[in-house]
């Protein structure tokens, strides 16, 4: 390979994998992965191979679009076949220690009746052994808290899981992420390395700093056979817009989603990072329009569609670090962001409730989160308060207005806001579409259906813009963006409920006189 400075072309994607699904938080922080895979991800490999022709179909009905079903020709059953059987061979412990918590949950249902509680640990399964703590709360209420970093170093994390996708965009939308595990195919490359693997970092560098060809296969430790298909992947020049920089004053970009680059001269902050790879894109920003150097990421909460690790692990050699919010210390529903993404190789600061973080010119405030989790005991989330260039601004990500005085609290602490960013999916996916695998006792439809993942309504947004006293409201795009489709899966008509709120708000904010807009594609604000 020539040793001639070579650069990753702009439309390279990754796609991150665990056991060949899609790395996600609740797919690769042990505990929950096991649960995942024990009661999610392997029962789906049993139905398809049932009846493949049943889950082929559902992939492509629109109406159950997002839906959990395995988008993988027939006659490519026989590989999900040998996968399935790889898991439930390689993965033992991890499908034990699923099948534990299960047991443990039960075991201190029936057991924990407000009396002491140290006859249960000799009665724990043994795959919990010295993993877990029992303990009431005061409502006399038991529940099992999981010692949470010395699960990463037990038999159920396995960094052997992890593997890379590396292909090109080609603008046809990818499986939804949730379902389909990504089979080897003649146009990707499969790398069986982990995720904080240090040749990821210079090849993904290598957007904006050039290497070669021969480092590259180095530190990837390619073959023949593999390092040929990396060259599909480089280019003799960069694609870096020249305007990715600014020399004076400050400006807010909107790349899509919940996903704001907020920079001065100085500095550079990205919230909820999921970036577009150029494919000849226009109407949005994309990997090419990003700062070079990025000081601060902000995480607002560990949906998929907001600690989007396949962005992350591209921005990883340009990132000073992640922002995450402190979580509740072993709660099931709740795994700590912090040593998710330092086992990915990142700098992590774990921020609670009205933290401060500076950065050269600014600063970051972490700002209490409301709703969006189903009601399940979540800490995990954070809104954020960003003041650079004289202004503030609120990133808002999906909190919802459902007690306005949290926001007049904010307001108090942080001073007037500026610009605030909202998210409206009002309407969202219920409890049992994302956290199934962690429910240990069966709740009812319709108990699942009335507990969504759901934003704010227009009443509950205009209550958060009179409590902040801000001047603009900006809604995100609510997955309405067609290159995030494998992520939202999303359909919507202008006659759907969460379009029609955001009208809404948007006439009653005109009411107001405050500045208002329903995103799409790429914005700019210059402060």
């Amino acid at each position: 390979m020539s040793e001639e400075s070579i650069f990753l072309r702009s439309d390279a994607i990754v796609e991150p994998l665990v056991d060949r699904f899609y790395a996600s938080l609740m797919t690769m922080v042990p505990v929950q992965a096991a649960m995942n895979l024990a009661f999610l991800q392997v029962p789906l490999l049993e139905s398809y191979l049932q009846s493949p022709q049943v889950h082929i179909a559902a992939s492509v009905n629109p109406g159950l679009r997002g839906g959990f079903f395995v988008n993988v020709a027939e006659e490519r059953s026989g590989e999900v076949r040998e996968l399935l059987a790889s898991i439930k061979r390689d993965r033992a412990p991890m499908l034990e220690f699923g099948a534990a918590v299960a047991e443990a949950e039960e075991l201190v249902r029936q057991g924990a009746t407000g009396f002491d509680l140290t006859p249960l640990y000799p009665k724990l399964p043994p795959a919990l052994s010295g993993l877990v703590e029992l303990a009431y709360d005061t409502s006399n209420q038991p529940a099992i808290r999981f010692l949470e970093p010395l699960t990463y170093e037990s038999a159920i994390y396995d960094v052997g899981r992890q593997s890379v996708q590396l292909s090109r965009e080609t603008g046809i939308e990818r499986p939804f992420i949730l379902s389909t595990p990504r089979l080897p195919s003649p146009d990707v490359l499969d790398l069986p390395i982990p995720f904080g693997h240090p040749g990821l970092e210079e090849l993904f560098m290598a957007r904006v700093r050039p290497t070669t060809a021969g480092r590259l296969r180095e530190l990837l430790e390619l073959d023949d056979g593999q390092a040929a298909q990396m060259e599909g992947l480089l280019a003799d020049e960069p694609v870096l817009s020249g305007d990715r920089h600014i020399e004076s004053g400050a400006r807010v970009r909107y790349f899509g989603h919940a996903c704001l680059v907020l920079q001065t001269a100085d500095a550079a902050v990205v919230s909820d990072p999921f970036i577009s790879a150029d494919m000849g894109a226009t109407g949005r920003f994309t990997y090419a329009d990003l700062p070079d150097r990025i000081d601060l990421v902000l995480i607002t909460h560990g949906h998929q569609d907001h600690i989007v690790l396949e962005t992350l692990l591209a921005l990883r050699g340009r990132v000073g670090a992640v922002v995450v919010p402190r979580t509740s210390r072993g709660n099931l529903c709740d795994p700590s962001l912090a040593l998710y993404l330092r086992q990915c190789g990142f700098d992590v600061i774990d921020a609670d409730d009205f933290d401060e973080v500076p950065f050269p010119g600014g600063q970051v405030i972490a700002t209490p989160f409301l709703g969006e989790h189903a009601d399940l005991d979540v800490r995990g989330k954070s809104t954020y308060c960003v003041r650079l260039g004289g202004r503030t601004i609120f990133v808002g990500a999906d909190s919802s207005g459902i007690d306005p005085v949290l926001y007049r609290y904010i307001r108090g602490h942080v001073g007037k806001v500026d610009m605030a960013f909202l998210g409206m999916e009002c309407a969202g996916a219920p409890l049992t579409w994302l956290y199934q695998a962690l429910l240990t006792r069966p709740v009812t439809k319709k108990m699942s259906d009335s507990r969504t993942l759901s934003g704010s309504n227009a009443t509950q947004a205009a209550s958060i813009m009179t409590e902040l006293g801000a001047d603009e409201a900006y809604v995100y795009a609510m997955g309405e963006e067609p290159w995030l489709g494998h992520v939202m899966a999303t359909s919507y008509t202008e006659d759907s409920y969460q379009l029609r709120q955001v009208a809404e708000f948007l006439t009653w904010c005109a009411d107001q006189g405050i500045k208002a807009d329903h995103l799409y594609g790429q914005h700019e604000w210059r402060l």
